[in-house]
């Protein structure tokens, strides 16, 4: 699939791709109110982030019977997927487009391709064991995107574009966590990978690029995109940890007033 979602026939494990045009100009009003112009659009995805909570889980039981997702499940979670990713790539500014509210946006320059074939019932029978790792790194990156983001955003909202380093390094997170969901919600077998980009295999060339004009097929880190990467595992460990120490010592001073609550005098008049 390339906007939205297309059926193809059973094939062998396939990553499933992204495809972003190369940085440009980008109207700075539009970089200001970004966030701002995507409420809508949020909105959407979290109500269909909860249908496709539920439409995955009944893909789940189907799959672990049949060796794969139902057509009808794989074309809702497909087209949720391209569409999420869309707008996820317009909040991260990787594009100046405003995502269509559609399944299907032809024509729009963000577009996902997706492979299904056959799953293995094992390997869907412990999905949620599996997928721990990928989850984990995913929600790390997150987090240090999320810490560095203001950033990026200050940097394109000055420059009227984004420097190609943080293009990429922003492009890497997108693609790894698109990959993440797919491989979550079943539409492909391929544990989700290469988070610092692409290269070609030890004696074989790079696949041949997409017919669209695409930065991310392949995805070529340089060294400072990759610093970047880095960066965010970093910041997004400490943000993560942080996050703990912070429960934790909540959790501990409730049980400390509960504790005082309890052993209190209780007092009549």
């Amino acid at each position: 699939m390339t906007t939205g979602w297309t059926p193809h026939p059973p094939q062998p494990e396939h990553l499933p791709e992204l495809d972003v045009p190369p940085p440009g100009r980008q109207r700075r009003w539009t970089v200001l109110l970004r966030f701002l112009l995507l409420l809508p659009q949020f909105i959407v995805v979290a109500i269909l982030g909860i249908a496709a909570f539920f439409v995955t889980v009944i893909g789940w039981f189907a799959a672990l019977f049949t060796g794969r997702l139902p057509v009808g499940i794989a074309d809702f979670l497909g087209g949720y997927l391209a569409y999420e990713t869309r707008v996820t790539a317009s909040a991260m500014l990787l594009v100046d487009h405003y995502p269509p509210f559609s399944f299907d946006a032809q024509g729009h320059p963000v577009r996902i391709e997706l492979r299904p074939g056959e799953l293995n019932r094992l390997a869907v029978l412990f999905r949620l064991v599996l997928m721990i790792p990928a989850a984990l790194l995913t929600g790390i990156v997150q987090y240090g995107l999320g810490a560095v983001c203001w950033v990026f955003w200050l940097i394109t909202l000055v420059l009227g574009r984004m420097p190609r380093p943080v293009f990429d390094a922003v492009a890497a997170v997108v693609r790894f966590r698109m990959r993440f969901q797919a491989y979550m919600m079943m539409l492909t077998s391929a544990y989700p990978k290469r988070l610092f980009g692409d290269g070609p295999p030890e004696g074989q060339p790079l696949p041949p690029a997409p017919a669209v004009p695409s930065a991310t097929r392949p995805l070529l880190l340089g060294t400072p995109a990759k610093a970047l990467v880095v960066l965010m595992i970093v910041l997004g460990v400490l943000a993560w940890a942080a996050n703990e120490t912070v429960q934790i010592r909540q959790e501990s001073w409730n049980d400390v007033d509960a504790a005082a609550t309890a052993t209190a005098p209780f007092r009549t008049s």
